[in-house]
């Protein structure tokens, strides 16, 4: 009788601190979209310290991340969410074009490639992976993913290889 109770107190304490860390990211949220984006970062943070399994929270904290240009700190959110989830290709996406922000092309290449073997129509993936490829000087490489991605629908791809002599 008494392991019951405990178990039943353990539930509700754990719905809890749920509920309490749902809310955070909500107000996070509401910070972030206030373009009060340390505020934000300050509220996922709580959360995560809440419930560390709260993929949302990450995503979050990284977007703010980003907004403020802190491309490391957004690539340990991404790190996080592919942890927990290793087939979000969003977070892969995302880590990659924050590595291609820092210049680490190779990394970005390596994620870029993970978002295509999860989803091998994502033309957002096939754009940054052009990109991670011109700077590494594959341009061959590079016109190739752009025609990808334009073959896809994206209409930025049209643009950019014109621009870049594909």
């Amino acid at each position: 009788m008494k392991k019951t109770y405990l178990l039943i107190l353990i539930f509700l304490s754990l719905n809890i601190f749920s509920q309490d860390a749902e809310l955070l990211i909500k107000e996070g949220d509401r910070l972030s979209n206030s373009e009060k984006y340390t505020e934000a970062i300050a509220k996922y943070t709580e959360a995560i310290s809440i419930d560390n399994t709260l993929t949302n929270a990450y995503l979050q904290r990284a977007y703010a991340q980003i907004r403020l240009s802190n491309y490391k700190e957004a690539i340990n959110d991404y790190t996080e969410v592919i942890k927990l989830n290793p087939e979000n290709s969003f977070a892969y996406l995302s880590r990659g074009s924050s590595y291609n922000k820092l210049k680490e092309y190779q990394k970005a290449l390596s994620d870029f490639d993970k978002v295509l073997e999860i989803n091998p129509e994502d033309q957002e993936a096939y754009n940054n992976r052009g990109w991670a490829n011109k700077f590494l000087g594959n341009k061959k490489d590079a016109c190739k993913d752009w025609k990808k991605s334009k073959s896809l629908g994206n209409a930025e791809a049209k643009i950019i290889l014109k621009n870049n002599g594909c």
